[in-house]
């Protein structure tokens, strides 16, 4: 395949398609991964406001979720997406998959990081009177925000992972390069330069939480 001015254009509408892809999926899917976390935390039977009933539901809920391959999840929620979305194919299309996959795994991300916050803390604050919500705001969102921003890294390359294999249900994207060019027609310089983009949009998102989960760790200063 020659690389004249189209193939770099196909190239640049991929790229444009799945940072869209990967920023939109990652922003709602924290709108609603955060506070599901936080309800895992906080109803857990060792938690703020223990209701264990709801914290076994919801985790459940999340488990179910979280244990189908994404490609399948996609395809099992197309009718819902074509409801939602209005189409099927393309970069929106995708977007809301994303964030059915992206959400539960976030909550646990969430959830994760509260539960490295000291306990001692948490206690000073109840002894004060602050009140769940409080503890919730000035208490575990804070003490957490390091490992927060770790675990924001991983979820977002997560989700940039998810994008690539969109390419099989026609979203768009890198991923639809790689998989149109190198496996169907068998492009493999395509598909090298496709990889190598990705690898490189995983190293800057990598690179760019690492340094503000180190300049938000009270720890190392």
């Amino acid at each position: 395949m020659q690389f004249d001015a189209t193939t770099w254009k196909m190239l640049g509408t991929g790229i444009w398609e799945t940072i869209y892809m990967v920023a939109m999926s990652s922003i709602f899917s924290y709108i609603i991964g955060i506070p599901l976390g936080v309800i895992l935390v906080v109803t857990a039977k060792d938690g703020i406001k223990p209701i264990p009933a709801v914290e076994k539901i919801l985790g459940l809920l999340i488990n179910l979720l979280r244990s189908v391959p994404f490609i399948i999840l996609a395809i099992m929620l197309i009718p819902v997406t074509r409801k939602v979305v209005g189409t099927t194919i393309g970069p929106n299309a995708l977007v809301f998959p994303l964030i059915v996959a992206g959400a539960p795994y976030i909550a646990r991300m969430v959830e994760s990081s509260f539960r490295e916050v000291d306990g001692g803390v948490i206690e000073a604050a109840k002894s004060m009177g602050a009140s769940t919500w409080q503890i919730i705001y000035k208490v575990l969102l804070p003490e957490s925000k390091p490992s927060l921003l770790i675990g924001a890294a991983i979820s977002v390359t997560t989700i940039l992972g998810y994008t690539a294999m969109g390419g099989f249900v026609g979203a768009g994207g890198l991923g639809t390069i790689a998989i149109n060019y190198g496996y169907y027609r068998y492009e493999t310089e395509i598909m090298f330069i496709t990889v190598a983009i990705m690898v490189i949009i995983v190293q800057i998102i990598q690179e760019s939480f690492m340094k503000l989960s180190k300049v938000n760790d009270k720890r190392i200063r």
